[in-house]
C-alpha cells in the first residue's frame, strides 16, 4: 500500500496492491505533561536514537498518550541538518495525507449540523464532477469519498491522471482545485462506486465539496469547524510567515545519509513509480489546497486532535460520529494497511491482528502521510501514538515506524 507523494499513506508497502474488493506552540502542547522515566521511555528513546545514529532518520518528534496523559514526548535529531536547527517540539512538518483524518472531521461536523449528507451525491455539489465508467455516468456518494470507493485513483499510480495533467496535491501543475477537478472528470473511474476500496483523490474532492457547501476556502472552513475549535493554531494549508522559521527541511532516504530534497523531486518507491514532492507548495497561499495532503503542522497539534477523537469527540464532533471513523466500512479484503486492514472514515482499521506481526488491538484507527509521519489511536488500550519525521519514506514504511509502534506497547 503506497502512497503518493503529496499524500500521504498508511504504513505498508503492500498499498499498491491498490484496488481490492470490498513541543509545540503553547496552545498546542496544552496536553503534554511531565514524562514518567519508565521502560518506555528507556525503549522509545532507543528506537530514536537508533534511527539517528544509523542516519536513517535526520529528525524526529514523537509523543505518546496513554489514558489520557502523555507519558513519553520527544524531539531528536535536525529540523535542518545542513544549517544545524535542532528538531523542537513547536517543529511545524509537512503533513501530506495526514491531512485526510483532519478534513474528515470537517466534513463529519457538516453532516452533524444537518448541512451535508452521506448519501449526498456528490453532484448536489459540484454539478460538473461526473468520471464516467463502462460508458455510464455513475453516482458518487460522500461516504464514498469519505472511504475511498469511489473509483478515483491518483496519478502516481495511474498513466491516464498523468496524461491528464492531474495533480495529486503535493506536486504537479500549479491548477487550481476546480481546474484539478475538471480534469479528474475527464478520466473514468476504475470501478462502479462503492464495489471496491482504492486509495485516491476522494478526499481533494471531499475538500471541494465541503467549500460549497460553506461558502468558504477550504483553509477557513477547516480553521471554523477543526483547528480553531481545537487550538491547532500551527495546523493549516499554507505555512504563516510568522511561523515559516519552524518549518522542518524534507529529506529523502539516501545513501550514506538522507539527502535534502530538491524544489521538485522524485522519489524512488521500490517497484512502484517515483513520488512526486514538491516541498515549497507549503509556503505558497495560491497552491491547490489539497484536502488529501496540503496540511502542514506540529505533533502537539495532531495529537490535540487525536487524542480528542480517542475520547469521544467532544468538543468537535459527537460520539456517533467518532464510532464511524472506527468502523471498518470495506472490509479487511481492501488491505488498507495490508492483511487484516479495512478503512473506516480517516484512516485504516485494524480487523485482525493475527498474523499482522504488530502488538496492536484489534479496532486501532491508524494512518500516515509520505513525508514521514504516522499515527495511530488503539482505543483497547486508551494509547495514541504521533510520530512525525522529515524523512521520506524511513518515517513513512521504514524500520523506524515500527520500532516506535512496538515501544509503545512495552
Amino acid at each position: 500500500m503506497l502512497s503518493t507523494m503529496l499524500l500521504g499513506i498508511a504504513l505498508s508497502a503492500s498499498l499498491v496492491q491498490a484496488t481490492a474488493t470490498i513541543t509545540s506552540t503553547p496552545a498546542a502542547v496544552a496536553v503534554i505533561t511531565q514524562t514518567t522515566h519508565t521502560a518506555l521511555t528507556q525503549q522509545m528513546d532507543s528506537a530514536i536514537d537508533r534511527a539517528i545514529a544509523q542516519k536513517r532518520i535526520v529528525g524526529t518528534v514523537v509523543i505518546v498518550t496513554k489514558n489520557g496523559r502523555v507519558v513519553y514526548h520527544r524531539a531528536a535529531g535536525f529540523a535542518d541538518r545542513e544549517a544545524g536547527i535542532p528538531m523542537r517540539e513547536d517543529t511545524i512538518f509537512r503533513l501530506a495525507s495526514v491531512t485526510k483524518p483532519v478534513v474528515t472531521a470537517a466534513a463529519l461536523k457538516l453532516i452533524e449540523q444537518g448541512r451535508l449528507g452521506l448519501d449526498d451525491p456528490v453532484t448536489k455539489w459540484l454539478p460538473d464532477f461526473q468520471p464516467s465508467f463502462a460508458g455510464t455516468t455513475p453516482v458518487i456518494l460522500i461516504r464514498q469519498l469519505l472511504t475511498h470507493t469511489s473509483g478515483l485513483s491518483y496519478a502516481v499510480y495511474e498513466q491516464a491522471y498523468r496524461n491528464a495533467g492531474i495533480s495529486d496535491g503535493g506536486a504537479g501543475p500549479h491548477i487550481s482545485l476546480a481546474e484539478n477537478l475538471r480534469r479528474l472528470s475527464s478520466v473514468p473511474l476504475l470501478f462502479e462506486p462503492g464495489t471496491q476500496w482504492h486509495y485516491g483523490l476522494s478526499i481533494d474532492v471531499l475538500g471541494a465539496v465541503i467549500e460549497q457547501v460553506t461558502g468558504q476556502r477550504l483553509q477557513d472552513a477547516v480553521s471554523r469547524l477543526v483547528t480553531g475549535p481545537l487550538h491547532m493554531s500551527s495546523t493549516r494549508f499554507t505555512v504563516a510567515p510568522q511561523d515559516q522559521r519552524r518549518l522542518a527541511v524534507p529529506y529523502k532516504d539516501g545513501v550514506p545519509e538522507p539527502v535534502r530534497m530538491a524544489a521538485q523531486d522524485l522519489v524512488p518507491l521500490g517497484d512502484q513509480p517515483p513520488v512526486a514532492f514538491e516541498p515549497g507548495r507549503a509556503l505558497d497561499p495560491t497552491s491547490l489546497p489539497s484536502g488529501g495532503a496540503g496540511m502542514s503542522g506540529t505533533a502537539g497539534d495532531l495529537m490535540r486532535f487525536f487524542e480528542v477523537i480517542r475520547k469521544g469527540g467532544a468538543p468537535l464532533l459527537n460520539t456517533a460520529s467518532v464510532a464511524q471513523m472506527f468502523t471498518d466500512h470495506v472490509g479487511s479484503k481492501a488491505a488498507a494497511m495490508g492483511p487484516g486492514w479495512g478503512f473506516g472514515y480517516g484512516g485504516a482499521i485494524l480487523d485482525d491482528p493475527q498474523g499482522t506481526g504488530t502488538p496492536q488491538s484489534k479496532g486501532t484507527l491508524s494512518w500516515s502521510g509520505a513525508y514521514g509521519n504516522t499515527w495511530f489511536i488503539d482505543p483497547k488500550e486508551n494509547l495514541t501514538v504521533v510520530a512525525f519525521t522529515n524523512t521520506a519514506f524511513e518515517g513513512l514504511i521504514g524500520a523506524f515506524t515500527r520500532d516506535v509502534r512496538d515501544a509503545a506497547y512495552r
